[in-house]
């Protein structure tokens, strides 16, 4: 089932495939648009291709076969497209990926180092960086925790850091790889809520992969079911029914593991 509404694209991928080098086939033919100011969520099994599209979508893991063209900019196998369309693609990590023994402002002024050249990133960054860095935590609610080790934070925390550090880029875009999933769920949900609240505040469109169903449900407008490497479902939460799960984890568990 594919979601045939055609919203204004912020990025579009035809045919994408991913091959890796052990012969091991993540994505299939991927067609897929993500539309400006959407909420979406990609779903599967373990091993479904969720990460490997996520990483696909930004080139952190280039694609085999297809395109990906980003509106305004063109295609991301240009090198200077790929640094603009970087610029302004937030990531977000399971595992938060922040400088334990750096500041929970350091961390996030990290998000500003790709506007800068490298000799210009050793200096102290400019006032006006540092002065969005402090907006963009206490948007998260942890200015009280600007000068704080980050390894001295909770869970929940680190991940509110994270979004912080991708809305310090001043993104159109947020690619989120498992957000949750280490969270217990209280922190899931305040992270979820913040996360939507955000984006839909500041116009952001969002792509997150979930294993929790019901989390997908209550928070996304758009669901992305994939299963073998291929997209089996795309539409609004409402039409999710138990056929379509069934869909996207029986034939996952037929198929063979992907990353």
């Amino acid at each position: 089932m594919q979601n045939t509404a055609q919203g204004s694209a912020i990025v579009h991928l035809e045919n994408v495939g991913v091959t890796y080098g052990n012969g091991v086939q993540a994505l299939e033919s991927i067609s897929l648009r993500i539309n400006r100011g959407e909420f979406a969520v990609v779903l599967g099994s373990s091993g479904a291709g969720k990460s490997t599209l996520l990483r696909t979508i930004n080139y952190l893991t280039p694609p085999t076969q297809g395109t990906i063209t980003v509106d305004g900019l063109g295609d991301l196998s240009n090198p200077q497209v790929l640094r603009l369309h970087r610029q302004r693609t937030g990531m977000i990590f399971q595992q938060h990926q922040l400088i334990e023994r750096y500041s929970a402002l350091q961390n996030i002024l990290t998000g500003r180092l790709a506007y800068h050249s490298f000799w210009r990133s050793l200096l102290p960054l400019p006032q006006a960086d540092q002065r969005l860095a402090l907006d963009c935590l206490q948007r998260v609610g942890l200015m009280d925790k600007a000068l704080t080790p980050v390894n001295a934070l909770s869970g929940g925390q680190k991940q509110r850091i994270g979004i912080a550090r991708a809305l310090v880029q001043q993104p159109q875009l947020m690619l989120a790889d498992e957000p949750i999933a280490s969270l217990d769920p209280t922190s899931a949900h305040r992270v979820m809520t913040l996360l939507r609240d955000i984006c839909q505040t500041d116009g952001i469109a969002a792509l997150l992969s979930l294993h929790q169903v019901d989390f997908a449900k209550e928070y996304c407008d758009r669901i992305i079911g994939l299963a073998h490497g291929r997209i089996i479902f795309d539409g609004p939460p409402s039409v999710l029914d138990h056929h379509n799960l069934d869909e996207i984890y029986t034939h996952q568990a037929m198929a063979q593991p992907h990353k």
